[in-house]
């Protein structure tokens, strides 16, 4: 299952062992479009916690985390940024970067 995160609370991400963050917006095409791989991911593992983020309605995770395009994707382990990618990849791409 893929969590939202709601008023710029990151805490749950941060607390994570490993963490995957999918930065989108309802608008964006390549977004709506990852989503439901990040979503099948999520069901697929259990050793990765998976999170979205809309950066309409939380503009200063985005400015914190400086997401400039979308979709982003970023990978917390044990609290800090590990790695991350920028428009549409696919489920091996993914799972690569958790890698």
């Amino acid at each position: 299952m893929v969590k939202k995160i709601v008023n710029n609370d990151m805490s749950e991400v941060l607390a994570s062992k490993c963490a995957l963050v999918d930065f989108s917006a309802a608008w964006c095409g390549p977004c709506n479009m990852i989503g439901p791989v990040v979503e099948r991911l999520s069901e697929e593992r259990d050793d990765v916690e998976f999170f979205n983020v809309d950066v309409d309605k939380n503009p200063d995770l985005a400015m914190k985390y400086r997401i400039q395009s979308i979709p982003a994707l970023v990978l917390f382990k044990d609290g800090e940024e590990a790695n991350r990618s920028i428009g549409f990849i696919t489920k091996d791409k993914i799972e690569e970067l958790i890698s």
